[in-house]
């Protein structure tokens, strides 16, 4: 099975170069690999000029295509024609070296995939079960879990989610993939991660990512998601496996993350639900308000107290803005 790995950057030259180590290393090589840079400088274009990779081909963008949805798109576009498989990772990924392997071999397993994920390892610690019933514990499938603060706030409150992981709630603030555990399984949902993602390339053919999502594109990856579950099914295989290191460069100031949180949030619930009942509406705001005030009693108890305050504020304006200017679903 022919696959194309497309990698988009934007000023982490360092964090490309471990990525595509780890991409160097694997049992299974990816037929091509595109890079599409978004850097405001020559360090990536300098780097990849020094690398030698089998079919690497490098691309960098300006303005028109600048922006993770952009980028992707663009580099869609550059994918060979032999390709039937189209693989994304964010730059500040590593692999485990059977990565590829495993992701592929899940599509021989579950023939009816459009989308297969891979599975994020270093970012919560997950045991077997022992079968107590603990609420400060998130259990799932025999494996158990620390319920963070957040969920549990949602408790006393009646707004923990009615859905499994990787689909979204009738209120939206879901829990995401990463409640899953690192079973071995395949489990079908319904959101994926972009960062960590892959589709069969006839997906492409009726669906692109939106530039709704414009520069950072936070939730683009759960908006073409959703779309895409109205068609076909989606994975998680947690055998296939990586690591993501989250660099900061690149990303945007907590005001502006704070403003994407809520925004790109609701605009995501909608195209799930795009007539969501009365109950769930006073849901959604209501989980809003409540993650916003959890927020903002970080400034008190942790040590980053600015970011705390400013993707606070950047939470409140654009809570705010939703009442005089929703975004137009498209």
């Amino acid at each position: 099975m022919n696959f194309s790995l497309i990698v988009c950057t934007y000023m982490r030259p360092m964090a490309l170069r471990n990525l595509l180590n780890s991409v160097n290393e694997q049992t299974l090589y990816p037929n091509e690999i595109i890079v599409v840079d978004g850097s405001l400088n020559d360090e990536t274009s300098r780097l990849i000029s020094h690398l030698n990779y089998r079919h690497l081909k490098y691309f960098i963008v300006d303005e028109t295509n600048r922006g993770l949805t952009k980028q992707r798109n663009f580099g869609i576009k550059k994918v060979s024609e032999t390709s039937e498989i189209i693989c994304f990772l964010d730059d500040d990924i590593i692999l485990e070296n059977d990565y590829f392997e495993k992701l592929m071999m899940t599509y021989h397993i579950k023939r009816a995939a459009l989308a297969v994920g891979g599975y994020i390892k270093n970012e919560v610690i997950w045991e077997k079960s022992n079968n107590t019933d603990n609420s400060d514990k998130f259990y799932f499938d025999g494996w158990i879990r620390d319920e963070p603060s957040r969920f549990k706030m949602r408790r006393k409150f009646g707004l923990l989610p009615d859905t499994p992981p990787g689909f979204l709630p009738t209120f939206a603030h879901g829990r995401s993939i990463g409640f899953l555990p690192p079973s071995g399984e395949i489990y079908e949902v319904e959101q994926i991660m972009g960062g960590v993602s892959s589709y069969k390339k006839e997906v492409f053919e009726k669906l692109s990512f939106s530039t709704y999502f414009e520069g950072y594109g936070l939730y683009e990856d759960a908006d073409f998601s959703l779309r895409l579950a109205k068609i076909g099914k989606l994975y998680i295989n947690t055998d296939a496996q990586l690591y993501h290191h989250h660099d900061e460069k690149g990303r945007p100031n907590m005001y502006k993350y704070g403003k994407m949180v809520i925004k790109n949030g609701w605009y995501v619930w909608r195209v799930k639900y795009p007539k969501p009942s009365l109950k769930a509406k006073i849901k959604w705001h209501a989980t809003a308000i409540l993650l916003i005030v959890i927020r903002l009693s970080n400034i008190f108890n942790s040590r980053q107290k600015k970011q705390a305050l400013t993707e606070s504020l950047g939470r409140l304006l654009g809570l705010f803005s939703l009442i005089f200017i929703k975004p137009k679903i498209n």
